[in-house]
């Protein structure tokens, strides 16, 4: 107990034995000592209980509390309420300041902010920018169903995956449909949802220029790079003895160079495709195909092992498939020394399908790997010009799984290879066809 409050409290119990003294000498004098001391005790508790009735009702009615001088516990009490009091008051303006800053910092935001109850999806509380690129308008969108309100953008399927929600990365925006949003969904309590739109319309245009750009002068290069290519092509090293090595070099760099362009132009073109004419792609010829390349490319320095257990076909683009997976086989042969095996495995996964590229070659760090797919990214660029990489090939095929609504995953491990996997869903599986038969060479009976 403080040493202040101690005090009031026995100062009180003091006053209140005098006045019982007093009250037993005067009944002393009168003759009835034990009526005048009752009297006395019922007077003093009648003041304290009308005391205690103006603390409450003064606490009911929740009125400024003003301090009392004196020493008394309910002097001491008044003074601690009207302490408490304060205290509260001051904790009410700072709360009160804290959420005028966080709600004009909200307002200021360029990107629009939506609070969502989770339960209802109704509308609770959104910012300034909302108006401008969702067209929500205070206060008559308040309480009002997020997805009535933002018609027509898909939003009913899109809030039912809640946390597991992906990004919507483009969208039209309600007030004008030349605005491309971004949409992100945020659960940031177990009662709200933060929904996050973005302007990226001057980012998707400048991406569209980039694209533009790259295309336009892919193929800008590629007529001056087959003349020039032609032309090594006509010289024989043989007929200029000293100059040979010279040429063949230049041969060698014409080809990386036109290699290069044939990738960027193909880069461009899937960056450009929204979807992909889904056909039925018979997997044992696609196997059989990757096979011989991997051996024509090997040259005999490797060992290659094809496991098919799927007995299941793909459905989407044969030509797009097959420069993914050419792809991965090509790699997995560049970067494994002679004597290693690289293995490639098509089987089952649940309802959709694995095909899976491993090899026994140089490993990647782990820093690098979530970089692999990023164009022209090297782990060792020394090692890449070696072998003769463009740096764009793990890009085409992230690009062209993405069309087919498939991920590639990517384990690897320093000195003991690397998996690229490919993951394809239910929905591009397709019961495997028999194989046609050859046709009979042999002659008809006479």
């Amino acid at each position: 107990m403080p040493r202040q409050f101690r005090s009031a409290w026995l100062k009180t119990l003091a006053t209140l034995a005098a006045l019982l003294l007093v009250a037993g000498l005067l009944g002393a004098l009168l003759g009835a000592p034990a009526t005048v001391v009752a009297l006395a005790a019922l007077g003093i508790l009648a003041w304290h209980y009308w005391r205690l009735r103006q603390v409450l009702r003064r606490l009911t009615a929740r009125q400024r509390w003003e301090t009392a001088d004196g020493t008394g516990v309910w002097n001491e009490l008044d003074r601690l309420l009207h302490r408490n009091q304060q205290e509260m008051r001051a904790r009410k303006r700072r709360l009160i300041d804290m959420l005028r800053s966080y709600r004009a910092a909200a307002a200021a935001l360029p990107d629009a902010v939506v609070v969502v109850d989770r339960n209802t999806q109704r509308i609770q509380w959104f910012n300034e920018a909302a108006t401008s690129l969702l067209g929500l308008r205070h206060p008559v969108d308040m309480d009002a169903a997020l997805v009535e309100r933002l018609q027509p953008l898909p939003l009913s399927h899109w809030l039912a995956g809640g946390r597991n929600a992906e990004p919507i990365l483009d969208a039209s925006s309600p007030v004008d449909p030349g605005i491309r949003l971004h949409l992100r969904l945020i659960p940031y309590s177990d009662h709200h949802w933060l929904l996050v739109a973005r302007d990226v319309t001057k980012l998707l245009h400048l991406e569209q220029v980039r694209r533009d750009f790259v295309a336009n002068v892919s193929h800008e290069l590629r007529t001056p790079l087959t003349v020039v290519h032609g032309y090594l092509d006509m010289m024989d090293p043989e007929d200029f003895p000293d100059t040979g090595p010279m040429l063949a070099e230049m041969r060698k760099q014409s080809q990386r160079m036109a290699q290069l362009v044939e990738d960027l132009l193909t880069l461009s073109r899937l960056e450009s495709q929204q979807h992909t004419e889904l056909d039925t792609v018979a997997m044992s010829s696609m196997l059989a195909s990757l096979r011989r390349e991997a051996e024509a490319h090997s040259h005999g320095r490797h060992t290659i092992v094809v496991e098919d257990t799927a007995d299941v076909d793909l459905a989407g683009s044969n030509k797009e498939l097959h420069s993914a997976f050419s792809n991965l086989v090509t790699n997995a042969v560049r970067y494994t020394p002679a004597g290693g095996c690289i293995t490639l495995r098509f089987a089952n996964e649940g309802d959709g399908a694995l095909l899976a590229v491993t090899d026994t070659g140089y490993g990647i760090p782990a820093n690098h790997l979530p970089r692999l797919t990023e164009r022209f990214y090297r782990v060792s660029s020394s090692r890449s010009r070696e072998s003769g990489g463009t740096g764009l090939g793990l890009s085409i095929v992230k690009h062209i799984l993405g069309l087919h609504q498939a991920r590639l995953e990517i384990h690897s491990e320093v000195g003991r290879g690397s998996i690229f996997a490919c993951h394809f869903d239910a929905e591009h599986v397709r019961p495997r066809s028999a194989p046609l038969s050859p046709p009979s060479t042999e002659a008809p009976p006479a």
